[in-house]
């Protein structure tokens, strides 16, 4: 499939005063624009290893590239996609690698932690900066999904409609428990240094990190089917299934900076849509968009049966939602592939037609 020419770009918000109380001076934020550029605007948020880059071009596709595109379920000959690089990443918007104006030395280990509320703040800077007032959706999944929760209650009037993917009103014990692994294999690396490492530093323990994560993100059944126990030649044994986490997991090391990697953990790790606002179900009588929910079968981070729960209470709430769970062997990982079985779910919420409640 042919993917639309990449347009990245970078816009200015000025000093951010952060959740914690600190400010953060000169920040930006990297984007992507896509489609018609008098359609109504659709506002996209990436995952943890993700980017701004999900329509990206012919020679880069993007991460969602089969997903948004002309005619596609998210079909850029009428709407206009805007796809935002969280605060803290590594990607283009402002984070550890980017230079501190108060040192001119990069900010690295020191860059001050941020939340998924500080994510959503400065993206709605940034639109506000692009002369956005009002956007017809936002949709993202894992931790681009708790950045749509959170814009549900942060800029309830913002936009028509939110759909939240893979995500659940709180991040788990169990998917906290994942987190800490990774976490504690970074910081465990001899290279790390206090995450004072010098550019170009390989930390091994960001390998492990990401092998951790892909087991996560797929299911048992998945994992089995594909491997087979087949093994590798050679002096030693070794299954094919070491080989394949071991070359993802240098593949992700070698792109993504170590201490970004860890802002964005300690992130999710912290998102709760109910902390400090009495419990996340009282947390809903805020939210004023139409709410389009879906889920993955086998997803271990996000269970089904709390998004669902969030839908009803939504419901009981007399608020306006649907909620949908998409039979998949992919696990956490189902919002990125399998198009077909629940793109058209997006298509007609868009569109204004009902969506019927199902499990898929």
């Amino acid at each position: 499939m042919s993917c639309q020419t990449e347009h990245t770009n970078m816009v200015s918000i000025g000093t951010l005063l952060l959740e914690n109380g600190k400010r953060l001076p000169d920040v930006e934020i990297a984007y992507e624009r896509k489609g018609n550029p008098t359609g109504e605007v659709i506002v996209v948020c990436h995952a943890l290893s993700g980017n701004q880059v999900s329509v990206g071009s012919k020679e880069n596709p993007g991460w969602w590239c089969e997903f948004i595109g002309p005619d596609l379920y998210i079909d850029t000959n009428r709407y206009q996609v805007i796809t935002l690089n969280v605060l803290g990443g590594c990607g283009g918007s402002t984070g550890p690698i980017s230079i501190n104006p108060e040192t001119n030395r990069k900010y690295g280990a020191a860059f001050p932690a941020v939340t998924i509320r500080d994510m959503v703040h400065s993206q709605f800077k940034a639109l506000r900066k692009l002369g956005i007032d009002r956007v017809k959706a936002i949709i993202g999944g894992s931790l681009g999904g708790m950045q749509v929760l959170e814009w549900g209650h942060l800029y309830p009037n913002f936009t028509e409609i939110l759909i939240p993917m893979a995500v659940t009103p709180y991040f788990t014990d169990y998917a906290l428990a994942y987190n800490s692994i990774g976490r504690h294999a970074i910081k465990s690396d001899p290279l790390w240094d206090n995450g004072n490492y010098p550019d170009g530093t390989l930390i091994k323990g960001m390998e492990i990190a990401r092998m951790v994560g892909l087991v996560t993100y797929r299911s048992e059944g998945l994992f089995n089917d594909r491997f087979s126990r087949e093994r590798k030649e050679g002096v030693d044994i070794e299954y094919q299934v070491d080989s394949y986490l071991k070359y993802q997991g240098q593949k992700f090391s070698k792109r993504f900076d170590a201490n970004s990697y860890l802002i964005l953990l300690q992130a999710m790790d912290q998102f709760d849509l109910g902390f400090e606002r009495e419990g996340w179900q009282k947390a809903l009588e805020k939210v004023e968009a139409k709410v389009c929910m879906l889920s993955f079968s086998g997803d271990l981070l996000y269970p089904p049966p709390l998004a669902e729960a969030f839908i009803k209470k939504l419901k009981k709430r007399n608020k306006n939602a649907s909620y949908v769970q998409v039979e998949t062997r992919f696990g956490h990982d189902g919002f990125l592939v399998e198009f077909e079985k629940w793109g058209h779910h997006v298509k007609n919420i868009l569109e204004k037609k009902e969506v019927t409640e199902c499990l898929i």
